[in-house]
């Protein structure tokens, strides 16, 4: 095998010639790791350790004789020419779409709601446009795609198509669809869950009432105890100066 060099050719040549079987073992061992050094790449693949021994069996011509920890390979499999992939004899009437859009209009057909079926119409039709945009140069009108689209659900999708030729595709997919009207049902739970247990100010400040705290009459003016003692040193100077008069 040329990937691996003509030294590793000859280190294996020369394990199959060792008379003692578990000497010959430990370096088969050792000459697998320097093939896996030679390769790091080969990691990635999910049966690299079995790779490399089968490797090693097909240098030294099947004739090593160690305690692997994988069987060796057939001498068959070895020059088998692999199966035929048998070609997609599908026909199909506009090949840029590909097969992936029958198979939606077969589920669409097969849909039952007509909200969501008219959503999944649309979305095919906004994927058609994108599919012919990816092999044509030219913008298409949407009556072609809509001519098209009838054609290929072979008018089992008429309704669906007179209303996008009409109004124009509905912006939901099926999927967002079902995904808003869940989230908007889990919405109308947690508001629900709020009024049942949200913060209401006015119970709170019934309590604070009831609790008598003694500075919730307090006014907030920094100078409210200023004037007070104004108004208490006027009083008495009041109080003072009828004392001689008496």
């Amino acid at each position: 095998m040329k990937e691996y060099g003509s030294n590793v050719q000859k280190l294996a040549d020369h394990i199959v010639k060792m008379e003692d079987k578990a000497k010959r073992n430990l370096y088969a061992h050792i000459l697998i790791e320097l093939m896996r050094q030679i390769h790091p790449n080969m990691r990635d693949n999910q049966d690299y350790t079995n790779k490399l021994w089968d490797d090693l069996y097909i240098i030294s011509g099947f004739q090593l004789d160690v305690d692997s920890p994988f069987p060796p390979p057939s001498k068959e499999a070895l020059g088998k020419k692999p199966l035929k992939v048998g070609y997609n004899q599908q026909n199909l009437t506009y090949r840029h779409y590909g097969r992936n859009i029958d198979l939606l209009l077969e589920k669409a057909i097969q849909t039952e709601n007509k909200e969501d079926k008219l959503a999944f119409v649309s979305y095919i039709f906004r994927l058609m446009r994108s599919f012919f945009n990816t092999w044509n140069k030219d913008n298409p009108e949407d009556n072609v795609l809509l001519v098209q689209l009838e054609q290929l659900s072979k008018g089992q999708l008429k309704e669906e198509i007179d209303y996008i030729r009409q109004n124009g595709p509905v912006e939901a997919a099926p999927k967002d669809r079902n995904n808003n009207q869940e989230r908007n049902r889990g919405n109308h739970q947690g508001a629900g869950f709020k009024v049942q247990t949200g913060h209401n100010p006015e119970r709170q400040g019934g309590n604070n009432q009831g609790n008598g705290n003694p500075n919730r009459n307090r006014p907030n003016n920094k100078f409210s105890g200023r004037n007070n003692n104004t108004n208490n040193n006027n009083n008495n100077n009041r109080n003072n100066r009828k004392k001689p008069g008496v």
